[in-house]
């Protein structure tokens, strides 16, 4: 009894469909919204956006192509069932393609080139500012930013009181400043 119910409320939804009356998918998210749900997020990975993108891709070809349903073929069930499946893989595809694109920008040999040009330049300008410093203050800089030493273990090291540790941090980074800037206006940039 619960299946002829069923089945004949799917009729009234195809009807209704292909009367263009936008009440009908609604009901077909009551009915069915469940099982397209399942569907779409079993064979799309990604986001919640990218899911709920394709859910309503699949409420929109079931619209569209309402026409191309055929009782005599398939339950109405099976039928939006493959729809919401083979809208997902070409979500997917799609994901895919653009995720390889994005890879493939990412390791554009000309841009990480460019890349490496810039990284070294920036070194070699940190390395040539940071030797401006007197000795011990470059080495507080290299153990402090460059080896990850806290403060509190070079403070120890060094028998001082954490707090000096900061002050000579501050004031060095003070004094790297104004020597960086003069090295850019020297330079002209």
């Amino acid at each position: 009894m619960e299946q002829e119910h069923r089945d004949a409320r799917e009729q009234e939804i195809v009807r209704r469909i292909r009367n263009r009356e936008e009440q009908a998918l609604r009901e077909l998210i009551d009915l069915h919204g469940g099982l397209l749900k399942a569907i779409v997020y079993r064979h799309l990975p990604g986001s919640l956006q990218d899911r709920e993108e394709c859910l309503d891709d699949v409420l929109l070809a079931v619209w569209n192509h309402i026409e191309s349903f055929d009782v005599e073929r398939n339950s109405f069930k099976q039928w939006i069932a493959a729809v919401a499946k083979y809208r997902a893989i070409d979500y997917q595809r799609r994901w895919i393609k653009e995720r390889e694109r994005r890879i493939g920008e990412e390791l554009d040999p000309d841009r990480l080139n460019r890349t490496d040009e810039r990284l070294a330049s920036a070194v070699l300008d940190a390395e040539d500012v940071l030797s401006k410093l007197p000795e011990d203050e470059r080495k507080l800089f290299e153990r402090y930013y460059i080896e990850g030493v806290p403060a509190k273990e070079l403070a120890q090291d060094m028998d001082v009181r954490e707090s000096w540790i900061h002050n000579k941090l501050s004031r060095g980074r003070k004094k790297l400043k104004r020597l960086w800037t003069a090295g850019k206006e020297v330079h002209g940039e």
